[in-house]
């Protein structure tokens, strides 16, 4: 009896150590990349073993949100620092003393690493356009290198795109461009572009997928997309436009975390030299934080500590994309990922009128083809709302699925939002087809 008594406590001692063990980590990263990272710590780490589970960015938010009172996650490894702020500002990230030795205080002028050590940076990342070369000859369509590119009406049923309120990666893309160019501007040129587009993904890789297959012919992606694909052999090529951001991926420790030590011991691997050249592996093909290790990357890979990499890059204000995260998302929802198709039908019919009156002095149908523009560019809500703390509190949900319900004030505002959308949408339509029959 003693004998049994003695097992059964030292199977329970040794389940417990076993789970000890266990590094739990939320994450958006596909397997491409977490699995050479799982291999490579458990190798450097053996007394460590790496559990992962996979969520994108605004479900793992919300999924640490919801289980902070019973904690079981050691670390949240992320691309949009902004999805970090917001777990930051609720007390859900620890602050945690980290070695970063060989890496710079920050990369195109961001911080690499949050000020207060709550997180940190271990591989930068641009935002660019992806495009299938084999797509774009035979399609006869000149390669897009410019946000303004995409919006001409020869990339019409050609662009793909995933919904910021599903990536945090594509969050970023919209968010460069409304601080970029400016609120008004960039949600035109969003809409623009969004007219043209064959699709709007709900997974941020479905849109190099698409672009590798040739189902698409030019995808927005953040750059690891376009970099791996070309290593891994697909027809594609990126580029980055003149406007873009040079931000952190990150990793940070939750707090409270059940394995503290081994959340620590794995932050400091994937920051280490021998971590940061996991980012060389042709299925992942990031960005290195640490500059020592592009003396290793192949010719032609993007050096973001270069001076002649992206030289037009904004200084990315996280603060204003934390601050309205959630809005900014619905709103992107709203007027674009649900009414697709009512944004595209007016947009194809403005094309078509322009070229009708392409050399036209028809006053009266230029003055139409102007209101039409303008209907499709109009706005909801200024930027001064948008940074109101009191209404973008308002945008508590988040849809993470497509089965997500929207209720309250929310749900009232944005259904506001739709139908200002979607009469906007059907009366540019309209006063561009009355545009065209007066060719």
């Amino acid at each position: 009896m003693k004998k049994l008594m003695l097992t059964t406590a030292l199977a329970l001692v040794s389940s417990a150590a076993a789970q000890a063990d266990t590094v739990v980590v939320v994450t958006s990263f596909p397997q491409d990349l977490t699995n050479p990272f799982k291999v490579a710590f458990e190798e450097a780490h053996p007394e460590h073993t790496l559990e992962v589970v996979s969520r994108n960015t605004n479900a793992s938010v919300a999924y640490l949100q919801e289980t902070r009172g019973s904690n079981t996650t050691d670390l949240f490894w992320a691309s949009a620092p902004d999805a970090f702020e917001v777990l930051k500002s609720e007390g859900l990230l620890a602050n945690v003393d980290i070695s970063v030795d060989g890496i710079p205080d920050d990369v195109g002028g961001y911080p690499i690493n949050d000020p207060d050590g709550y997180y940190y940076g271990f591989a930068a990342s641009g935002y660019g356009i992806m495009y299938n070369t084999r797509y774009v000859a035979a399609n006869n369509l000149p390669v897009a290198r410019e946000w303004d590119d995409l919006i001409r009406a020869e990339y019409n049923g050609h662009v793909a795109m995933s919904s910021p309120s599903r990536s945090g990666t594509t969050h970023l893309t919209v968010e460069t461009l409304l601080q970029g160019d400016g609120w008004e501007e960039g949600w035109a040129k969003w809409k623009w572009i969004a007219g043209n587009m064959n699709t709007v993904t709900e997974r941020s890789f479905g849109v190099p997928d698409a672009v590798n297959s040739g189902s698409t012919g030019f995808g927005i992606v953040i750059d690891f997309f376009g970099l791996a694909s070309n290593a891994s052999g697909f027809p594609v090529e990126l580029v980055y436009p003149s406007l873009t951001a040079i931000v952190p991926a990150n990793i940070g420790i939750v707090e409270n975390a059940p394995n503290a030590q081994g959340a620590k011991d794995f932050v400091e691997f994937v920051l280490s030299p021998e971590g940061q050249r996991v980012l060389l592996n042709p299925a992942i093909m990031r960005l290195p934080v640490n500059p020592e290790v592009y003396a290793e990357v192949p010719e032609g890979f993007p050096n973001p500590f270069s001076e002649d990499f992206a030289p037009g890059a904004i200084a990315f204000d996280v603060d204003t994309s934390g601050a309205r995260y959630n809005l900014v998302n619905s709103l992107f929802d709203v007027m674009i990922t649900y009414r697709l198709n009512d944004l595209r039908a007016a947009v194809a019919a403005i094309q078509a009128a322009e070229a009708v009156h392409a050399d036209s002095e028809n006053a009266e149908a230029l003055a139409l083809i102007a209101e039409a523009r303008e209907l499709v560019e109009a706005l909801p809500i200024t930027e001064e709302e948008s940074l109101d703390p009191a209404f973008a509190g308002v945008f508590q949900i988040s849809r993470v699925s497509a089965d997500i319900a929207v209720v309250g004030r929310q749900a009232e505002v944005e259904q506001a939002w739709d139908g200002f959308t979607v009469a906007n949408y059907a009366k540019a339509k309209e006063l561009a087809d009355r545009a065209v029959a007066m060719r």
